[in-house]
């Protein structure tokens, strides 16, 4: 899996918008953020743009990130938000000279559908906060962005969950938000999940759809190969006015159980404030025992 440059002081980062539609106002805190780190900043075409929900049409937004792409100057892109849409521009995208001259996508949520994309390619991202995140991120999301971006050593240690399933497996992460999974399965973005460490957040979804998306991983023979699962936060689950009966984390383990592999819940990353930044692609080693879940990066 080739890993982009580490960033440098004055290295240039382009925040751009893939999905959902976003002023450039709200943008100071992110900007201040990146040049305390030393680096400079971009504000894609697509920022500001307005197509009802969208940031501008498919082809606006791919036209900003394809020019980002192709920009040697540019070490990374931030993407400003998730939403939806970044599924409606990705086969929009010509990845050849990024292959030549890879950098760093960042992001998470809609973001997915480029992680997957990319690790299909053979490419390491970021799963972690956008621009808009930077306001409520929590200091240790933040730091971790920094981490990733920098090249520093990353090791996560969490307190231990009721939930988790102990033991140690490494592998590749991929994953990020179960909706996306589920709506690239069978397309070219879809990720092999065979000996990797897979990783699952959601947003917003009834409890039923969490169990019909992961019967979906199962039948489509994802979690029978993989060493193990990482679960961040399923944050503002639904339910009908007929309860499922089970809530989000307890769906995983009901779908999960028959495979003898570790499972870590309750892990910072997602749609909350403290949402750590996870290097997609990456070989990482998962210590899951009594007194804490350990994450480890190559």
């Amino acid at each position: 899996m080739m890993t982009p440059a580490r960033l440098q002081k004055g290295d240039t980062i382009a925040i751009l918008a893939t999905a959902r539609k976003n002023i450039d106002d709200n943008l100071k805190p992110a900007l201040d953020l990146l040049h305390s780190w030393g680096l400079e900043a971009v504000i894609g075409s697509s920022i500001g743009l307005d197509d009802n929900q969208l940031a501008g049409t498919d082809a606006q937004r791919a036209a900003d990130f394809q020019a980002q792409l192709d920009n040697p100057n540019i070490k990374a892109i931030w993407c400003v938000r998730g939403g939806y849409g970044t599924i409606r521009m990705i086969d929009l995208l010509d990845f050849t000279q990024f292959k030549e001259n890879p950098k760093w996508i960042i992001g998470f949520s809609d973001v997915t559908v480029l992680h997957n994309h990319l690790n299909t390619m053979g490419f390491k991202s970021i799963h972690g906060i956008m621009p808009i995140s930077v306001p409520k991120a929590s200091p240790q999301a933040i730091e971790s962005l920094r981490k990733s971006l920098f090249g520093e050593k990353i090791i996560y240690e969490i307190d231990p969950f009721v939930m988790n399933r102990f033991g140690t497996a490494s592998g590749e992460l991929v994953g990020g938000n179960l909706s996306i999974l589920y709506s690239v399965l069978g397309s070219p973005s879809a990720i092999d999940c065979t000996d990797k460490i897979l990783f699952l957040e959601d947003l917003d979804e009834y409890l039923y759809h969490i169990d019909r998306m992961m019967m979906n991983l199962k039948r489509n023979g994802c979690l029978e190969s993989i060493k193990g699962i990482i679960v961040g936060s399923m944050t503002k689950m639904k339910d009908n006015d007929i309860p499922w009966g089970k809530n989000a984390l307890e769906i995983i383990e009901d779908v999960t159980k028959k495979y003898n592999i570790p499972v870590l819940y309750n892990f910072p990353a997602g749609h909350i404030q403290d949402n750590r930044a996870l290097i997609m692609g990456s070989k990482v080693t998962i210590d899951v025992n009594e007194t804490c879940g350990k994450v480890v990066f190559e």
